[in-house]
C-alpha cells in the first residue's frame, strides 16, 4: 500500500513530493495534465525568495518538478476518477481505469478560473474569450485586448498583454485597483493601457468570433458596447473540490478547512494550496503548504 498519495501537481503537490519521499515514504504523484498549476499562466514570477531572475510559470513549475524528481517523486500524468475518502480507508480511482489505496491523501488539486456566467461567454471561450493571458495572448499581438478584473492577476494579464497589443483595456467593477501597488502603478503608467472604471460586462457579443463587450455602468446604469478583439477574465478561482463533496468538511467558499497541520476533518487526508482556505492564494504558501502536510503525513504513516 502506498504511504502518501498526492493528488495535483501543482506547487503544493511537487512541494509535498519531495518532502515526503526525501521522508522516506512512499508516494504517488497524480496529476492529470502537466505540472504547475495556476502558475503556468503567469508571465513573470518576481515574487518567489531566492529566484531573482522573474521566470515565466512554465520554467518555474518545470524548476519545481526538476527538483521533485532529483529525489525520486516522478509524476503520473493520470486523472483521478473518483476517491473514498474515510477514517479508515483512502482509495483513489484513477481514469485510466486503475485503482490503489493509500494510507494518507493529500489534496492538491488546486482551483480553477471563475467565469463571468454572462451570455455568450461560453460560446466565444476560446473563439475571444480566454481565462489564461500567457496562454493565449500572443494570438492579439497588434490588436486590441480587454481584462476583465481589478485584482493582481488581472492586472498582471494587462501588463503581460499590453508588450503585444496595440490597446488593451481594463474593465474594473470599481474606481480603485484592489492589485498590490507595484503593480497598478506600473499599470497606470502604460500608455496604451486604458481603465474603464466602475463597470461590468454583461454579455460577449459577436459573430463567428468575439467582437465587442456590453458594459454597465455600476452608478448610472448606462450601458455601451465596448469594441474589441480579444477578452480575458481575471477575476478569482473556484477551488476544485468536486471529488471530495459529501466527505471533505469544506469552508462557506467551497474550499478546504484544515488545521495548522493541514488536517482535514477525516484522520490521514490532508490539503494543501489554492484548494485550501488560505488568505492568500501564491507560490510560496502553496508550497509551504505542501511542505506541511506532507511532514504529518509521514508522521501519520508511521504512527
Amino acid at each position: 500500500m502506498t504511504d502518501i498519495a498526492i493528488i495535483g501537481g501543482g506547487p503544493a503537490g511537487l512541494a509535498a513530493a519531495l518532502y515526503a519521499v526525501r521522508g522516506g515514504a512512499s508516494v504517488r504523484l497524480l496529476e492529470e495534465l502537466f505540472a504547475g498549476g495556476q502558475i503556468v499562466k503567469t508571465h513573470c514570477v518576481e515574487n518567489y525568495p531566492g529566484i531573482s531572475d522573474g521566470p515565466d510559470g512554465y520554467a518555474l513549475a518545470a524548476r519545481l518538478e526538476e527538483h521533485a524528481r532529483a529525489f525520486g517523486a516522478e509524476p503520473e500524468y493520470d486523472g483521478v476518477a473518483s476517491l473514498l475518502l474515510t477514517d479508515e480507508k483512502k482509495e483513489i480511482v484513477l481514469s485510466s481505469g486503475s485503482s490503489f489505496e493509500a494510507k494518507t491523501v493529500i489534496l492538491c488539486m488546486g482551483a480553477s478560473p471563475r467565469m463571468l456566467g454572462i451570455p455568450g461567454e461560453r460560446e466565444y471561450t476560446g473563439k475571444g474569450v480566454s481565462y489564461c493571458a500567457t496562454c493565449d495572448g500572443a494570438f492579439y499581438r497588434g490588436r486590441t485586448a480587454t481584462v476583465i478584473g481589478g485584482g493582481d492577476t488581472a492586472i498582471s494579464d494587462a501588463l503581460y498583454l499590453s508588450k503585444l497589443c496595440r490597446k488593451v483595456y481594463v474593465v474594473h467593477r470599481r474606481d480603485a485597483l484592489r492589485a498590490s501597488a507595484v503593480l497598478a502603478n506600473a499599470a497606470l503608467r502604460t500608455e496604451n493601457i486604458e481603465f474603464v472604471w466602475n463597470s461590468v460586462p454583461e454579455a460577449f457579443l459577436g459573430e463567428e468570433r468575439l467582437q465587442a463587450i456590453r458594459l454597465k455602468n455600476t452608478q448610472t446604469g448606462e450601458t455601451r458596447d465596448l469594441g474589441t478583439d480579444g477578452a480575458f477574465v481575471a477575476i478569482g478561482v473556484v477551488p476544485r473540490t468536486e471529488l471530495i463533496r459529501g466527505q471533505i468538511a469544506l469552508a462557506p467558499n467551497g474550499s478546504v478547512e484544515t488545521n495548522e497541520r493541514m488536517e482535514t476533518n477525516v484522520r490521514g487526508v490532508f490539503a494543501a494550496g489554492d484548494i485550501r482556505n488560505t488568505p492568500l492564494r501564491q507560490v510560496i504558501t502553496a508550497c509551504a503548504d505542501g511542505a506541511i502536510a506532507a511532514t504529518y503525513a509521514i508522521e501519520a504513516v508511521r504512527v
